[in-house]
C-alpha cells in the first residue's frame, strides 16, 4: 500500500473518518507526475464477511463509466466505422421520428433531449433486469423528447446506453468484448470488466450498502443496474492509474481527440456548456479540471483529473452517501489536504 504518511498524522485519513472501521468503506488515491502519491483503503468491502477494502478491490464505478463508454465511440470513428453526425434513424430500426434529428455527437453531450428511461423502469422490477437493449424498446415507444437535440443540455443515462449498443453494432462484439480488447486488455487493466450477471464475475468485488434507520443494508443491485453504457463498469484503484496514465500518453486516442472529449461543447446557439464527451469540465485556480462523478444503488465515486498538473484524484467508495455532486467537494478537499 503507498502512502503519503500513516493513518495517525494522516489528514485524508480525518477526512475520511466516516469511511473507517466495520462500514462501507473507500479507496483513495492521488496521482502526480505519473506516480502514487497517496494511496489507501478504509472501511469494508463486503460488512458480512468483514471483508476490507483494499488495494484491488473492485467497485461499481456508476456513472465514471462514460468516460470508457465514449471513447469505444471514439475509436469506432477512429477506425472509420462510425461517424459522430449519424442520425439515430440511420442507426436504429423503428426510432422514432425525431431521431431524425438526433445525432451521435448528441448523446455524448447529452444534448440529445432523449428521455430518462430510469422513470419507465420500477424499482421491483429485480427479476428481468432492464439491459441496454431494453433501453431502445423504451425509446421506441415514446413519442417525444425534452427538448430538439441541440438546444439544452440534459444528463442523459439514456443516451450512454444507446451508445453501447452502437458500439455492438458497428463493431460486430458485445460491448463488454469491445471493451476489452480495446481497452483493458491493451492497457493491462486486468481486473476492469463490464459486469453482466452470470457471464463473468467481479475480482476482489466491493458490495455496495445503503443505510437504512441507521444501519447499514446490502442493496448491491438495482432494476437498471444491468445497464452497462451509462454505469456498469467496475474497476479499482491500480487499473484507474493505467487509466489515467493512458490518457496523458495518448496511448489509445490522438492526443487532438482527447482534448476534445475535454473541450466543451455547445448547443445550437453557440453556448457553451461545461461537459465535453464523457467528461464533466470546470475550472480550478485558473486549471481545467476534468472529472466524473458516478452514483448509482450503494455506490459514490469520482475520478478528478487536472490535466496541465498531471494529477488526478481517485475516490471509489460502496455506500449510497453522500449526494453524487457532494463528491467534488470530496475530492476537493482531499487535494487541499495534500497541499
Amino acid at each position: 500500500m503507498l502512502t503519503a504518511c500513516t493513518k495517525s498524522t494522516d489528514p485524508i485519513a480525518t477526512i475520511l473518518q466516516h469511511y473507517q472501521g466495520e462500514k462501507p468503506g473507500a479507496a483513495v488515491a492521488i496521482i502526480k507526475d505519473g506516480k502514487f502519491v497517496y494511496h489507501e483503503s478504509f472501511g469494508l468491502a463486503e460488512l458480512e464477511t468483514k471483508t476490507a477494502v483494499h488495494e484491488h478491490s473492485n467497485f461499481r464505478l456508476a456513472s465514471v463509466s462514460k468516460q470508457f463508454t465514449a471513447t469505444a465511440i471514439l475509436l469506432l470513428e477512429k477506425d472509420g466505422l462510425i461517424d459522430l453526425d449519424w442520425s439515430m434513424d440511420d442507426i436504429f430500426e423503428d426510432f422514432p421520428a425525431y431521431g431524425q434529428d438526433i445525432r451521435i455527437h448528441h448523446l455524448l453531450n447529452h444534448t440529445s433531449g432523449l428521455w430518462d428511461y430510469e422513470d419507465f423502469v420500477p424499482d421491483t422490477a429485480m427479476v428481468n433486469q432492464l439491459m441496454d437493449e431494453g433501453v431502445l424498446d423504451i425509446i421506441r415507444q415514446t413519442e417525444t423528447v425534452y427538448f430538439p437535440a441541440g438546444e439544452e443540455y440534459r444528463y442523459s443515462n439514456t443516451a450512454y446506453a444507446l451508445l453501447a449498443l452502437i458500439v455492438e453494432k458497428y463493431s460486430g462484439k458485445s460491448f463488454p468484448a469491445f471493451l476489452n480488447e480495446r481497452i483493458f486488455t491493451p492497457l493491462g487493466m486486468s481486473n476492469t470488466l463490464a459486469y453482466v450477471k452470470g457471464v463473468n464475475t467481479v475480482p476482489n468485488r466491493a458490495f455496495g450498502y445503503s443505510k437504512e434507520e441507521k444501519l447499514w443494508v446490502q442493496q448491491d443491485q438495482s432494476s437498471t443496474s444491468a445497464v452497462l453504457g451509462d454505469g456498469g463498469i467496475y474497476s479499482n484503484v491500480p487499473d484507474l492509474f493505467k487509466w489515467d496514465q493512458a490518457l496523458h500518453h495518448a496511448s489509445l486516442l490522438l492526443a487532438e481527440t482527447i482534448e476534445l472529449m475535454f473541450t466543451k461543447s455547445n448547443l445550437n446557439d453557440g453556448t457553451e456548456i461545461d461537459y465535453g464527451m464523457g467528461w464533466h469540465l470546470k475550472t480550478l485556480d485558473g486549471k481545467k479540471v476534468v472529472y466524473h462523478t458516478g452514483s448509482t444503488t450503494s455506490f459514490r465515486n469520482i475520478f478528478y483529473r487536472i490535466p496541465s498538473e498531471k494529477l488526478s484524484i481517485i475516490i471509489l467508495t460502496n455506500r449510497n452517501e453522500p449526494e453524487e455532486e457532494e463528491m467534488v467537494g470530496l475530492a476537493e478537499k482531499v487535494l487541499t489536504a495534500m497541499k
